[in-house]
């Protein structure tokens, strides 16, 4: 079961934590949102678990991190100075922007008048100043991908690391696009993260390695327990692609508000490689880049058995960090109806996803044995390295199992008079089947490591 609307997620996710309005004492900022003390592990976690399939699990990926700032000449030469537009039009009635293909025919969402502007291009990209001079001369853009520094830094990977084809160069962070319309919560934001990959490989063998990803890539958003049917693959028409994609396989993912993009799996060619390197012409590029007199690096690698530069095509995955927050919170969220006829509120999240892993509930918060016997659980359990465990006093043990329910915490363990006057044991208590059992504290690290692999 998942939400039957935005509000319900939106609804659970201030009131427990996971997502703020941007500066919301001051009335927010459109298209930003805060991630609280929970949304801030659950995201981790999604990156942690990326990472570790891209970099950790492989040996022909490499990771990175590159600035947010970025030359314009990057930007100029990728393209995205010319085509990183959206088509804007103005309501004269009711002052408001909007984007031009979100129109649903001729009238404006926020007051139906049909005195339109004519749609114009708006660039997406945010200037920013740099140093102390304003003369219009020194600026940098927010990076508005993560790719394109993969691509400017491709060379200093490959001197640095010496792969061999095919391999892959992975980054995680934050982009920014100046966005006519924010909306759906976090799904179109201006502020956002992105899981991206370049993976470099030979010409003519691309089409075989772009199946590939995307098929690997359905294979991952389901151990994060986004379903395959809760997915679906839209091949993007080719007078819909983007200027540097040969083929592009968006995957669809049903959200609260309709079927929209998850993931882009995308052809990217020998675009931007070859956009990114000087002297052009000594190579035999597919794709059509504009002639680059400013670049100084030679992107590209060596042919040995035929003693020639080639300039390697790129399969990229790319993912939304917010979108898969929004999405993995959704297939979470569940309402059970009991035996005795009430509702609980489950997050049902993976357990190496959940943002608190076990929480440890003494039966009484002001009884010293069992205060002290539950806090030497809980650093016990915290040297196993497997995220946060939660020490929580309240006292009231059936209302702490209800909050940990709805945050998603896997098992919650309760020390009581048994624990610290009989046989040393605890009780512990499943999120997904209410069931309970007595655990040797000897026992317990063992029991919750196999736990977390559910």
């Amino acid at each position: 079961m998942t939400a039957t609307s935005m509000e319900e997620l939106v609804s659970l996710a201030k009131r427990r934590g996971f997502i703020f309005q941007s500066s919301d004492i001051y009335g927010g900022l459109q298209g930003v949102y805060d991630y609280g003390p929970l949304g801030v592990e659950l995201k981790n976690n999604l990156k942690a678990a990326w990472w570790r399939a891209m970099v950790y699990e492989r040996d022909d990926i490499e990771g990175l991190d590159a600035a947010i700032l970025t030359n314009p000449m990057t930007l100029r030469h990728s393209g995205h100075e010319a085509t990183f537009t959206d088509p804007m039009v103005d309501c004269r009635a009711c002052k408001s922007r909007w984007r031009a293909d979100h129109l649903d025919g001729d009238a404006c969402p926020g007051c139906g008048s049909t005195d339109l502007t004519e749609p114009r291009p708006f660039n997406l990209m945010f200037k920013t100043q740099v140093g102390p001079v304003q003369d219009g001369d020194n600026f940098a853009y927010l990076r508005p991908e993560t790719a394109q520094a993969i691509f400017t830094n491709f060379k200093n990977v490959l001197d640095s690391t010496s792969p061999k084809l095919p391999f892959g160069i992975a980054q995680i962070g934050k982009a920014f696009r100046n966005e006519i319309t924010p909306r759906n919560f976090i799904f179109r934001v201006r502020e956002f993260e992105q899981m991206e990959l370049e993976f470099f490989v030979k010409a003519g063998e691309d089409e075989d390695w772009h199946s590939a990803w995307v098929e690997m890539r359905l294979d991952w958003w389901e151990q994060q327990g986004v379903g395959r049917s809760q997915l679906e693959l839209y091949h993007v028409p080719a007078d819909e692609l983007a200027h540097y994609s040969k083929a592009t396989v968006d995957v669809m993912y049903r959200f609260p508000h309709g079927l929209e993009e998850l993931e882009g799996i995308a052809n990217r060619t020998d675009f931007d490689l070859g956009s990114h390197t000087k002297n052009q012409g000594d190579f035999d590029l597919t794709a059509a880049v504009e002639p680059n007199k400013d670049s100084n690096a030679k992107l590209a690698l060596q042919d040995l058995e035929a003693k020639k530069w080639h300039v390697p095509f790129v399969i990229e995955p790319s993912a939304g960090v917010d979108r898969g927050v929004l999405a993995i919170m959704n297939e979470a969220y569940t309402i059970e109806t009991l035996e005795n006829g009430s509702e609980r509120t489950v997050m049902a999240f993976k357990p190496h996803l959940a943002p608190i892993k076990v929480a440890i509930l003494p039966l009484k918060r002001n009884h010293e044995g069992i205060v002290n016997k539950a806090k030497a659980i809980k650093n016990d359990l915290m040297r196993l390295g497997i995220g946060r465990i939660f020490y929580e006093d309240t006292g009231n043990i059936g209302k702490g199992y209800r909050r940990h329910d709805e945050v998603g915490t896997p098992l919650c363990v309760t020390v009581d008079f048994q624990t610290i006057e009989e046989d040393d044991t605890v009780t512990v208590r499943n999120r997904d089947t209410m069931a309970q059992e007595r655990v040797a504290i000897a026992d317990l690290p063992n029991y919750v490591i196999n736990n977390m692999r559910g």
